[in-house]
């Protein structure tokens, strides 16, 4: 368990989702608290209760559909309670982990020695390409010169967690899959799925290798579970808090999904990690520990990876996802668990070439 630490200074972090963001955030709030600072975070409901198992951090929490998406009445009242949460505090830095100006009027309130936002234009406070951004948080959150950094942070392992709501009974493996996803408050990347088609292959190999195969997700996620009917699953979609998934996630020997929250949650549990990218860049997502693996699709295409940042490309077939087949996202998933039990192997990106290749 962490130890109280005397203050040396305070921090303000205002990020209030989505989960990957928040979960990527972590290790550089965790190093400034390791530093001696006091840490708030202002953070949407959905997200509190991952970071109250963090007993380092300070949570207030905003209406954040109110906020994002409601009528102008909706956003000032939501806008004004967290005011009046914050009137006359103060902060040596308040850090604003958005491009979006507008997210700059929450903080109207706050007296702070140091203020910064992510920047479009500032190489400073610019999330750079190609870069993890969780390295990218700390070197902005910190403050450290754009020079080497040869570590890469790890994420911050939850203090408190709840029980499994599924635990171990059998002596088998098991690999939870996460074919939904990709969807948050303010849209739906569908163009970041993996067919779901892909899924239901990989699910029918698996329990007929007599693995323990589990089904998680939200309860956006319900569309999924007819092509799943068929088969010998563990339901759990739209069944768990954000809290229970984690706990399940670390009761399990693999989660297999592709660039979407539970992918970052895996991050922060002991499960191994089979990942499929293709508009989006691993290099910057895949979770920096052990025992994880991204498989990139879309090679020899030009246009990967289409991701800005904001926008994706005009595209209506996502052929990059569709590269990756069930049979490189098996063997990736033999090798996890093989890891797991004989050791421990750093995070890996693969492609579908080299996926083959390795099979021959």
């Amino acid at each position: 368990m962490s130890t109280q630490k005397a203050a040396s200074s305070t921090v303000l972090i205002v990020k209030l989702g989505a989960i990957g963001d928040v979960v990527m955030a972590l290790p550089a709030a965790h190093a400034l608290w390791e530093r001696g600072a006091t840490i708030d975070w202002v953070c949407g409901a959905a997200v509190a209760p991952l970071l109250a198992c963090y007993p380092w951090i300070r949570t207030i929490v905003v209406d954040e559909p109110a906020i994002l998406k409601g009528t102008t009445g909706e956003r000032l009242r939501a806008l004004w309670g967290l005011w009046r949460v914050l009137g006359g505090r103060r902060y040596d830095l308040c850090a604003t982990l958005y491009y979006d100006a507008r997210y700059r009027a929450m903080t109207l309130p706050v007296r702070a020695g140091r203020r910064l936002m992510l920047s479009k234009t500032e190489r400073e406070t610019m999330l750079l390409p190609g870069r993890h951004h969780t390295d990218e948080y700390a070197r902005i959150l910190l403050g450290l010169a754009d020079g080497e950094r040869a570590a890469a942070l790890a994420p911050v392992r939850p203090e408190r967690l709840p029980e499994s709501p599924l635990p171990r009974t059998v002596d088998r493996s098991r690999v939870i899959l996460v074919p939904g996803g990709a969807r948050n408050l303010m849209r739906d990347d569908a163009l970041r799925r993996w067919p779901v088609e892909n899924y239901v292959a990989v699910a029918r190999e698996l329990a007929a290798r007599s693995v323990e195969v589990v089904l998680a997700g939200g309860p956006d996620d319900a569309w999924v579970l007819p092509y799943f009917a068929e088969l010998e699953i563990v339901d759990k979609v739209g069944q768990l808090s954000l809290l229970e998934t984690v706990s399940l996630m670390d009761e399990s020997d693999v989660m297999v999904t592709h660039d979407t929250g539970p992918l970052h949650l895996a991050g922060i549990t002991r499960a191994g990690v089979v990942s499929i990218f293709g508009p989006t860049d691993p290099r910057g997502r895949l979770p920096q520990r052990v025992n994880t693996v991204a498989i990139w699709g879309g090679e020899g295409f030009a246009c990967r990876p289409c991701y800005d940042g904001f926008n994706f490309a005009a595209c209506s077939n996502n052929g990059c996802m569709q590269q990756v087949t069930a049979e490189m996202v098996l063997r990736e998933i033999a090798l996890v668990i093989e890891q797991r039990a004989n050791g421990a192997r750093p995070p890996r990106i693969v492609t579908p070439a080299s996926t083959v290749m390795a099979e021959v």
